[in-house]
């Protein structure tokens, strides 16, 4: 999956500094195209509700805490219904498909898709692809009913099944093509969201009436510019479960550890947040904040002093953390169908290391517990907060396609739903701003050092001052970039507080 959009991103520019990142719309591609009212306007549930539609002007800023003096800064596109929509139901023919690993709440994000289109619009064609993008051209599809997925929200992983790879996007298109699909759902990460954008070039490249909308999905909750990614919450809530047992074992040893591994190949806000909410956490280790193991205030000096001063101690670390440290010990480097590279087990790595400098020390012997519950947490059912998330994901994603949007996701910025167009989220991940409040409260919370060498820590100061020299340029930075069609994004090692 190499291949990567070149077209420019449809930039509007305004008073006082508004810039909006607009999303495809059919119109730009295929002209004159016939308009039709929503049919939400007859429909009884809705009928009630006062300015349902939204206002083709609405927008919704990237940035919300900003000084008196500055542009408006960049907006998006309000996700929802609009008044008039350019497919009639009848002549709609979706297909959903979800790729890539497991999520809580991929079956309810199929299930209120398939609702949507159903209750809302009147649409009685929606295909599930089975296995993937290879699913396209390689395997049977399932036809979608509201009675078929009308409980499926309470099951975890995806009954459409899901793989990573597959992606050929002359075979892809050419089987949405034959098929006469003409809406495409597309659920998945940063991967399967570049392979999205690459099969929305194509359909316009052959100026064929369809809609490409992608949902993002990463249960890391990596993907950049929106709130939050669903399943996030479940994963949160799921992970106590392991930290609670490791407690209990830790608790009940003589110089008792629990080591706990997390999701978080790039970023570390499961970890980090699942520490914050447990209170019984004192390590946290995630791929943005660097540690080092012997030596003075290295994390072995650490894990001593706690447990002299406790007795017991839990260490949580992200499967991300210190790849650096542990490629030392095996520098062998295979990846993923989807490209990513695999990382070595920090857990197991960790332990052993812990493991291995106590046996040194003939006075004190520890009893360490190390628990994995990566696969348990990615295929439980989402919970409630997420089962509402997932929703609005699904709605606002058929309504930005029934209104004729295409080349964009669906997702929540600063708690309004937002369309946003896919070369905003496919070229880097959303990371643990270790200068923000919130690690601060982690660090405050578990007591433990920010484990910076004095190297690590002169690149810290050093970024920081880039970092006060760049926030009086940032939003006239960020505003000539954004009208040549890319982002601003701060290139110090650490990201600065304007920017999280």
């Amino acid at each position: 999956m190499g291949e990567h959009s070149d077209s420019q991103m449809k930039i509007e520019k305004g008073d006082y500094g508004y810039v909006l990142e607009d999303v495809p719309h059919l119109t730009d591609y295929i002209p004159n195209l016939i308009t039709y009212p929503n049919p939400m306007r007859f429909n009884p549930a809705y009928s009630v509700v006062k300015q349902y539609f939204v206002d083709c002007d609405d927008t919704v800023p990237e940035r919300v805490v900003v000084h008196k003096n500055d542009p408006r800064g960049v907006h998006f596109r309000r996700a929802g219904p609009r008044q008039n929509v350019y497919f009639l139901p009848d002549e709609v023919h979706a297909c959903v498909v979800t790729c890539g690993g497991l999520c809580p709440g991929l079956n309810t994000v199929i299930r209120e898709i398939v609702c949507a289109l159903y209750h809302m619009y009147g649409v009685t064609k929606v295909l599930g692809i089975d296995g993937g993008y290879r699913g396209f051209y390689s395997k049977n599809t399932i036809t979608l009913t509201p009675k078929f997925v009308n409980d499926i929200h309470k099951r975890g992983g995806t009954i459409l099944g899901s793989s990573r790879g597959g992606h050929d996007k002359s075979k892809i298109v050419d089987s949405i093509q034959d098929r006469g699909i003409n809406q495409v759902y597309i659920i998945g990460g940063d991967g399967t969201q570049k392979g999205a954008a690459v099969i929305f070039e194509e359909i316009k490249k052959r100026g064929i009436k369809a809609i490409v909308a992608g949902i993002p999905k990463t249960i890391d909750n990596d993907i950049a510019v929106i709130d939050k990614s669903f399943g996030f919450d479940t994963a949160v809530e799921e992970a106590q479960r392991a930290i609670n047992a490791a407690h209990v074992e830790a608790e009940s040893a003589e110089n008792g550890i629990g080591v706990v591994k997390l999701m978080g190949r790039y970023s570390g806000f499961i970890a980090m947040y699942a520490t914050l909410a447990s209170r019984d956490v004192d390590l946290c280790l995630i791929p943005e904040s660097p540690f080092f193991l012997d030596g003075e205030g290295g994390l072995l000096e650490y894990v001593e002093k706690r447990l002299k001063e406790n007795g017991h101690m839990v260490i949580v670390v992200a499967e991300g953390a210190g790849q650096e440290l542990v490629a030392q010990c095996n520098t062998a480097t295979a990846k993923d169908a989807s490209g990513n590279k695999l990382l070595k087990d920090v857990g197991m790595w960790l332990s052993d290391n812990i493991k291995a400098h106590f046996a040194s020390k003939s006075h004190m012997t520890i009893t360490l517990k190390y628990i994995d519950p990566t696969y348990m947490i990615r295929a439980v059912p989402s919970n409630a907060s997420d089962n509402i998330y997932c929703t609005l994901l699904a709605q606002s994603c058929v309504h930005g396609a029934m209104a004729g949007f295409t080349g964009f996701i669906s997702g929540l910025v600063h708690g309004r739903q937002t369309y946003i167009p896919f070369s905003r989220i496919v070229d880097h991940h959303n990371k643990v701003v270790i200068t923000d409040r919130m690690w601060a409260r982690v660090l405050a919370s578990t007591n433990q050092p920010s484990f910076l060498r004095p190297k690590e820590l002169m690149e810290f100061q050093n970024a920081e001052e880039e970092a006060t020299s760049q926030m009086s340029q940032l939003n006239v930075d960020a505003s000539n970039s954004s009208s040549s069609g890319t982002s601003f994004e701060c290139t110090s090692l650490f990201r600065c507080l304007t920017c999280s």
